[in-house]
């Protein structure tokens, strides 16, 4: 099967045209624009003195326009004018608001520095009570330490000596001298020991408590560096074992 012959023959435009012949053209050609009508040179030179002279419809409407303009001026000045004489009055009742607020501003800053001199003299007061507070020797841990002791041990001693009267009235009072005697020497000196002997069981107790811990923080510290050795030496193991089996595999 062979291709379809798709070819079309060639026609010269130009050929063509000279084979139909001249055609009739519908719009004027370029000669009848070559021949228009055209104006003299004296008809010009009329078309532009009027030109220049104008039309009296334009100047009678430019002077409309300026009397307009002229009267909307004085509206503006006398508008102005006016303008000016309310802010004069303005001015004037502002700076008698001014001086009026000025009076009462003084005879409040009086009562005001009457005030604040008060509140200064209390601050001063406050001050010095701080300087002086400041300025006591600060006392010592030890010091305070002693003092609670001290204060501790006498409050316990208040305690023994109102029990020991509320058991003296349980007793009757036909009791001999020589047993009050006895009793009365008896009694201060155990409840001094027996207070003694108790504040030292509880500092002994405290710094058995404080010993314990510090043992027990130091076995914690040793027992983590045991685990970090034995983790790190079974690394190595591993390590070890993996390079003989690769060993041996390549030698096999």
């Amino acid at each position: 099967m062979g291709k379809r012959d798709n070819r079309v023959a060639y026609m010269n435009p130009i050929a063509m045209a000279r084979w139909r012949g001249t055609t009739q053209s519908a719009g004027p050609t370029i000669q009848d624009y070559l021949n228009r009508p055209r104006p003299t040179w004296e008809e010009v030179k009329k078309q532009l003195e009027n030109k220049k002279k104008g039309s009296k419809a334009l100047a009678e409407f430019e002077e409309k326009m300026n009397e307009n303009w002229k009267k909307e001026l004085e509206k503006g000045r006398e508008k102005l004018l006016s303008g000016n004489e309310g802010s004069s009055k303005r001015r004037e009742r502002k700076k008698k608001k001014k001086k009026a607020c000025r009076s009462w501003s003084s005879s409040s800053s009086s009562d005001s520095s009457s005030r604040s001199s008060d509140s200064e003299d209390e601050e001063k007061k406050q001050e010095k009570k701080k300087k002086k507070k400041k300025n006591r020797p600060c006392k010592s841990s030890e010091g305070l330490l002693l003092e609670s002791e001290s204060e501790h041990k006498e409050s316990i001693k208040k305690r023994k000596k109102s029990k020991g009267e509320t058991e003296k009235e349980k007793y009757p009072r036909n009791l001999s001298k020589k047993r009050k005697k006895a009793y009365s020497a008896d009694q201060p000196g155990s409840s001094e020991s027996s207070s003694e002997s108790d504040y030292e069981g509880v500092v002994q107790a405290k710094k058995k408590r404080k010993c314990e811990d510090q043992e027990k923080a130091v076995a914690k510290v040793k027992k983590k560096k045991k685990e970090k050795k034995k983790k790190k030496q079974h690394k190595k193991h591993n390590k070890k074992k993996k390079k003989k089996s690769c060993s041996s595999h390549k030698t096999g």
